[in-house]
């Protein structure tokens, strides 16, 4: 790209920000995330449109103030019953008309799974570029998928650039980055979060946006969009096996090294993504998977949990066990599936995230499981914990060579 044209983005991309309203929001998913940013932003008085493709969905949303299908039952809980879950904010209102949201909204929180994004992008394409204003995408999703045409593992924020790339000059992309969990934010609980973008529209979405209350929600800016998108994806592979290692009878110290050696993995696949290494040293990265592969309130976590225990010997219908009891869609399973693809295709050396794949997507005696975590963890082709100078130096300048193995060229 020519300097002349680089500053012409640039300008452009300073000129929607400036034109963005802050004070009109639309979330597309009222899932758990959905709703409870919904939650969040009705407390701060803005006026919130929830697109839901089912219109009796919206309905009860609408006369109930609470959402009928997803994380209600949750807050039930955690406040005492039926009767003391909060409501929605008198400004949050929800829609089965995605072109009134488009239309309506510069700042639209796109809180689907992965897999539904591509369906999604494709709907939202003509009506961002009919619209007579500018629209500023925000992407909480969590998960890898690989692109259509190259094959290429990317991350959201990547899917939504190529879908999109002809709308560069209207239409702005930002993510946001753990550690959170949704019933949290519903409830008002101090969170913090990482925004990652071009750096005057992660602001706007900060200070504009998101930190009215403080003492609710505070976030941090970070420049390393890919990256922070790459840890947030893979932790929760990692929380997949961090919740099936806890049903296993191997002591108190094994969890240790998973968490350890999972950053290293996570942190060699950032960086071939096209992150970098600091991403994982954020609380987006550490601090993120630190809280997801540790507790119940983590879907990823209760995925491993259940699956050990549901676990029949075929995968699929152990599956679909696990998935029946759980309120939400665990990105983890999906990703690690994209994810393994792309190590063979790299020949790319990953125990635990093969040894994940191998666990849930392959069908054998439950007596196994343990020997397998067991053999990723202890059994490491790798001898050093660091990473010296000269491969620094090598990770920089050449990213898509620069990584250990799987299969050496004398095996």
């Amino acid at each position: 790209m020519c300097l002349k044209s680089m500053i012409y983005h640039k300008e452009r991309a300073q000129m929607i920000a400036a034109n963005l309203d802050t004070t009109r929001v639309a979330i597309i998913g009222p899932g758990r995330l959905g709703t409870s940013f919904a939650y969040k932003l009705g407390r701060d008085n803005k006026r919130i449109a929830i697109y839901y493709h089912n219109a009796d969905v919206c309905k009860a949303i609408n006369r109930d103030h609470i959402n009928p299908i997803h994380l209600t039952e949750d807050l039930a809980l955690r406040t005492g019953g039926m009767d003391r879950v909060p409501r929605l904010g008198p400004k949050v209102y929800a829609t089965n008309d995605l072109e009134h949201i488009v239309e309506n909204n510069d700042f639209i929180l796109l809180c689907v799974t992965m897999n539904r994004l591509p369906e999604l992008l494709n709907y939202l394409k003509p009506m961002i570029d009919r619209k007579a204003g500018d629209t500023c995408l925000i992407s909480p999703i969590k998960g890898l998928i690989a692109d259509e045409i190259t094959s290429e593992l990317i991350t959201p924020s990547q899917l939504i650039h190529n879908h999109l790339y002809n709308l560069e000059h209207k239409c702005q992309v930002a993510c946001v980055g753990g550690p959170f969990f949704d019933v949290d934010i519903a409830l008002g609980k101090p969170v913090c979060l990482t925004v990652a973008g071009k750096r005057r529209t992660a602001n706007i979405i900060r200070d504009h946006l998101l930190m009215f209350n403080r003492k609710e929600l505070n976030a941090y800016y970070n420049f390393d969009m890919i990256g922070v998108e790459a840890c947030g994806a893979l932790k929760n592979i990692v929380a997949n096996i961090k919740g099936l290692a806890d049903s296993l009878d191997l002591g108190d110290s094994i969890p240790g090294t998973i968490f350890a050696r999972s950053g290293v993995e996570i942190r060699s696949l950032s960086r071939l993504l096209g992150g970098g290494f600091q991403a994982f040293q954020s609380q987006a990265g550490v601090g993120d998977m630190y809280v997801t592969v540790s507790s119940l309130a983590s879907k990823n976590y209760r995925y491993g949990k259940y699956f050990y225990e549901l676990y029949t010997g075929n995968p699929i219908e152990t599956n679909l066990k696990v998935l029946g009891r759980i309120d939400g869609t665990p990105e983890g399973p999906n990703t690690v599936r994209n994810v393994y693809k792309y190590l063979e295709k790299k020949n790319m050396y990953s125990p635990l995230f093969s040894c994940a794949y191998t666990i849930f997507n392959k069908g054998g005696n439950k007596n196994a499981i343990k020997d397998m975590i067991i053999h990723a963890c202890q059994f490491d082709k790798r001898k050093n914990e660091y990473i010296g100078p000269f491969s620094r130096l090598m990770y920089r300048l050449v990213p898509d060579y620069w990584y250990r193995r799987d299969k050496e060229f004398f095996e």
